[in-house]
């Protein structure tokens, strides 16, 4: 028989099992008490058959409906209590299996006491201790055996199938947790085009050590050995708790032995957040994959207990870092949650993929600027925890277009902080920025700015205020990953802007996370800063990219560099001048604590001073001289520039 009939074969009788098997709900339940009753009393019947080795005797074999029909009262209502009649027959597990197993226990005891109770009566004087424990083991079996036949017969069918298969043939890196799920949904799944050859595992406890179904062939430096002799299609990373720079090693090994082959990987631990791996979770491997995993804690029940059960209000909600608290936040059962942006079609899009995950968001359509539509949807909606996250953040273009970063950055961060005192908000979170420190550009400027305004509202009716500063998001909307694509994918030539030029990155799940885990922990006025690890040269950052996507830096995509543009620095800063770090409870988050603050009646005068020359249109110089009255450590740059040059 070729492996082809074969495969026909399994298939016919998988159908005709799936078509024998399948009920509705009512049917089912019939079914499994009726088969229930039948083993309830086989069970008691056997139990007795083999106590008395084949002949029961005849006071027993009189009484022995009397005794089925007690222990088929006591179990089925034990059974019922315990759900066993309204589960999924395809999908019993293990869950099931101990609930299974403690209906059965619970029932057999309750059985023992009656028997103890009820000795003073003839029919059950003198019952064999025995029987009880041998009709336990036979109904535990019988009802076990049937309830896990379907799923068992099922996973049965899908193996043998996928053995006939000829499927990609991938080699797991990651023999814990995260590999044998991933290899089990590979095997069972039945749309899976993959094929587990085995794992490779740096543990020496598991080497030759069969996992489930699959071995680990080996170490990291048997990773050129295994790929040829196994002729592996594709290699997956299974392990989402792995740092960038292990991921890094283990690229490097597969690209120097794997001929090209692709390499895939799963998502890190933040975004899988404790849930099971399915086959959707395996990606192409990306630059972020390279540079954005640190391994850290997160304290997810901090999270949940300041956003549980709260309302919620998310400005610039549709932009990369306001969609990922969304996503996020949603996780942790805000009572409701609101998404503020002036984008409505991210906004709508955001919406549609909250709904596809079963969510419900209320959309919210509005500039910050607004400050009339502001108060209205402040009055409506009633938040107890503002997010805020919108702002212009292109450092270059902010150099030409001065007035609006102060519009947007700092007077409608001051209305909004005042609108939320008013409404008497629990707490209000600001994202900020690395540029803030010791600034170069209007943006740092600003941000900057809008720090010491949310200070000095600090604890005004009861709302608290924290601030939040971290570095670039690995892959947001407009940051330098998505340009450096763009370029690759039309040949070159990449545009990097000074070859000493480096930046702090963190992936966009982790920073959300923290930043959420800093709110939590703020009691207000505080600034926290995220520890982003060590700062990637951006010429690196293009070289690895160019690679990723299959090309060889500088031969077949170019490298060119065209120096730094307005408001830029080569390299940026986590502590400023005047601001001393304290360490707090949670890894990679710090309190800044300022050596001196801004004095409030000359901040306020100032803003003041910005919202004038805004609306009287006047230059840049003008601009400048109010923020360097707030921020003294602000350098600024005074070309006026261009935007089209970039």
């Amino acid at each position: 028989m070729t492996s082809s009939e074969f495969g026909s074969k399994m298939n016919n009788w998988r159908g005709f099992i799936d078509r024998c098997l399948r009920t509705t709900p009512v049917k089912r339940k019939s079914f499994f008490v009726v088969s229930d009753i039948i083993f309830i009393f086989f069970s008691m019947y056997a139990a007795f058959w083999i106590r008395f080795d084949g002949v029961i005797p005849a006071p027993f074999s009189k009484n022995l409906l009397r005794y089925c029909l007690v222990a088929l009262a006591i179990k089925i209502a034990f059974l019922a209590f315990s759900g066993m009649y309204g589960f999924s027959w395809r999908f019993f597990g293990l869950r099931e299996l101990l609930r299974l197993l403690q209906a059965v226990v619970f029932a057999s005891l309750f059985f023992a006491l009656f028997l103890f109770l009820a000795k003073g009566l003839e029919s059950f004087l003198t019952f064999p201790r025995s029987v009880v424990l041998l009709d336990f083991l036979f109904t535990l079996g019988l009802l076990g055996g049937l309830r896990i036949s379907k799923r068992a017969a099922r996973e049965y069918f899908i193996r043998m199938k996928n053995k006939n298969k000829s499927g990609i043939r991938i080699l797991i890196i990651g023999a814990g947790e995260a590999g044998r799920q991933v290899a089990r949904e590979m095997r069972s799944n039945p749309i899976s085009k993959f094929t587990p050859v085995g794992y490779i595992d740096d543990d020496p406890a598991k080497q030759g050590v069969f996992i489930e179904e699959e071995k680990v062939l080996g170490t990291r430096k048997d990773i050129p050995t295994i790929m040829k002799e196994f002729q592996v299609d594709e290699a997956l990373v299974a392990m989402p708790s792995a740092a960038s720079k292990e991921i890094r090693e283990i690229v490097q090994l597969l690209r120097q032995s794997n001929g090209g082959k692709k390499i895939k990987i799963l998502p890190s631990v933040f975004s899988l957040m404790e849930r099971d791996i399915a086959l959707k979770d395996i990606q192409e491997i990306k630059v972020e994959d390279l540079l954005g995993r640190t391994p850290v804690t997160i304290d997810f029940d901090s999270i949940r207990g300041f956003i549980g059960g709260k309302r919620v209000l998310i400005t610039g909600a549709a932009g990369s870092i306001g969609s990922e608290l969304t996503r996020t936040i949603l996780q942790f059962a805000p009572s409701e949650l609101a998404t503020l942006d002036v984008d409505e079609t991210e906004l709508f899009y955001l919406v549609n993929r909250c709904r596809q995950q079963g969510n419900t968001i209320i959309p919210m359509i509005g500039d910050v600027r607004d400050e009339k539509k502001i108060r209205w949807l402040f009055s409506t909606f009633k938040p107890e925890i503002v997010i805020h996250s919108a702002a212009y953040k292109h450092v270059p273009i902010l150099e030409r277009f001065a007035d609006e970063a102060i519009k947007t950055n700092v007077l409608a961060t001051r209305s909004l902080g005042e609108i939320a005192v008013e409404n008497g908000v629990e707490k209000f979170v600001f994202i900020s920025t690395d540029k803030a420190i010791n600034p170069t550009s209007v943006m740092g400027a600003s941000k900057r700015v809008a720090e010491e305004i949310l200070r000095t509202l600090n604890d005004r009716n009861g709302t608290k205020f924290v601030s939040v500063r971290f570095g670039n998001v690995l892959g947001s909307r407009g940051s330098v990953i998505p340009v450096f694509k763009e370029q690759i994918q039309r040949g070159g030539p990449v545009t990097v802007t000074h070859p000493a030029m480096k930046r702090y990155f963190m992936a966009t799940n982790e920073a959300v996370l923290l930043v959420l885990e800093a709110a939590a922990l703020g009691n207000g006025g505080e600034v926290f800063v995220l520890d982003m690890g060590e700062p990637v040269k951006i010429e690196d950052l293009a070289k690895e990219m160019i690679r990723l996507s299959g090309f060889e830096p500088g031969v077949e995509v170019p490298i060119i560099y065209s120096g730094l543009r307005p408001g830029e620095k080569l390299f940026e800063e986590l502590i400023g001048s005047t601001e001393e770090v304290e360490p707090m409870k949670y890894e990679k988050i710090f309190k800044l604590v300022r050596k001196q603050n801004v004095d409030e009646k000359t901040l306020f005068e100032q803003v003041d001073r910005l919202k004038e020359i805004c609306a009287a249109e006047c230059s840049k110089k003008d601009i400048v001289e109010s923020l360097l009255a707030i921020v003294p450590s602000y350098k600024p740059d005074m070309e006026e520039g261009t935007i089209l040059n970039w």
